[in-house]
């Protein structure tokens, strides 16, 4: 493959992934990111299905992972007095992996493994507190792409420009030519993740999950580092602009307007979300996000490409894996039409367009087994539910996410090492 010149826009998961897997096939890769450092907050996220398979071709990166696992070894769906009506553990067996993931990690902690995988290749190039200002393309997308940066490095050219900053990617608008929530989906969801410095769980490594009326959800499990880790996550039916705007609206105030809203959402919700939210207003490492999902006609635009929720937000589960996969097809894809970019990003899109169609599609009936809108229907849940794990037929729910679940490579990737 003839020496390409590509730019990676995020150093989160898919950008260090994207860029080793060009460096790997001969291109000089650079990485921008626009925070200052590497970001190592955030929650915990599951490798599962072909994700598996690519972390495999990735020397030390299996290891590394299974070095910092979230120390959970089930879940517990508790009621508002804290007894568990039904547990699902983890299968032991990668091939076949229940709700909790065997490789189940701190996003923070699988960015650091592949920043730290590529930080020292002289193909790669790291550049923090930057970002894209505006990108222009050769006619008729011949020639390299010119880009500008806003804060102060020198405008260059590059074969191509590879998003991968988010579900609400600032440089897919730029790239695009659209507003930056043009392709965006709203699930009418919303999440929080954070750190408790107290250990509410006493040093249980068996995670607890618990439900409140209104599509209320919270979910804390052991911190590696002492304490917990703490979820809450809240699914709303209604217009969207009602339901979310007073979320998206705390959002842009920053994170302390974001904690009041949460807070005032599950005050008095029962179990321990009182005492959760104390923790949570006393927490350094704060994170929220709208769940929403990105659907894109394609995947790229001339010498323009994304990679990850920049291009397809939405997995349920399957995000982080969809990511590691899209980086090694995007870069597997190129390589394999020697450099001829228009080929190889059709290529790309072709490969990728039916793990996304089918990993975007939400699990059966998962909105209303995750986040029930009324006590009844909390109550129907919890009873259905501790059914299905009493009399053992557990396996019924392996079915019914079977998508998400399911470690195998069943979409064939290509194995682009030996093209």
């Amino acid at each position: 493959m003839p020496e390409l010149r590509v730019l990676v826009v995020g150093a989160s998961i898919a950008g260090p992934a994207t860029a080793y897997w060009f460096a790997r096939a001969g291109a000089n890769v650079t990485v921008i990111e626009r925070f200052k450092e590497l970001r190592t907050n955030g929650q915990a996220v599951d490798i599962r299905s072909v994700g598996v398979t690519v972390m495999q071709k990735i020397p030390g990166m299996e290891a590394a992972v299974r070095a910092k696992p979230v120390p959970i070894e089930g879940l517990s769906f508790v009621g508002p007095k804290g007894r568990p009506y039904a547990t699902i553990n983890r299968t032991g067996n990668p091939e076949e992996q229940s709700l909790v993931s065997e490789f189940e990690i701190l996003r923070g902690d699988l960015s650091r493994i592949l920043f730290d995988i590529t930080k020292d290749n002289e193909r790669i190039k790291y550049i923090f507190n930057e970002q894209v200002a505006s990108i222009q393309q050769g006619a008729h997308d011949k020639g390299p792409v010119r880009v500008e940066f806003l804060n102060g490095s020198p405008t260059a050219e590059f074969d191509l420009v590879v998003a991968c900053d988010g579900a609400t990617s600032r440089t897919r608008a730029i790239g695009l030519g659209c507003n930056v929530r043009e392709y965006i989906h709203p699930t009418n969801c919303w999440a929080a993740y954070f750190s408790l410095k107290g250990d509410l769980l006493r040093k249980g490594n068996m995670g607890h999950a618990y439900s409140a009326p209104s599509g209320r959800w919270v979910a804390i499990g052991s911190d590696p580092t002492g304490g917990n880790l703490a979820t809450f996550m809240k699914y709303s039916v209604g217009d969207e602009n009602t339901v979310m705007g007073p979320f998206r609206e705390a959002l842009k105030q920053g994170n302390d307007a974001v904690k009041e809203y949460v807070s005032t959402t599950y005050q008095g919700a029962g179990w321990m979300c009182d005492e959760i939210i104390q923790g949570m207003m006393n927490t350094d490492d704060f994170y929220a996000s709208e769940i929403v999902k990105v659907r894109l006609p394609s995947l790229y635009k001339g010498r323009f490409v994304l990679v990850g929720d920049a291009g397809y937000a939405g997995a349920a589960g399957a995000g982080t894996s969809l990511a590691l996969v899209g980086a090694y097809v995007l870069a597997g894809e190129i390589k394999r039409h020697q450099g001829n970019l228009a080929a190889g990003l059709k290529g790309y899109n072709e490969r990728m367009r039916p793990m996304i169609d089918d990993l975007q599609q939400t699990p059966p009936l998962l909105s209303t087994i995750m986040a029930p809108q009324t006590a009844w229907g909390i109550w129907l849940r919890n009873a259905l539910f501790g059914f299905v794990c009493w009399s053992g037929i557990a396996g019924l729910a392996h079915r019914l996410f079977a998508g998400v679940f399911s470690a195998g490579d069943r979409y064939h990737l290509p194995d682009y090492e030996k093209d």
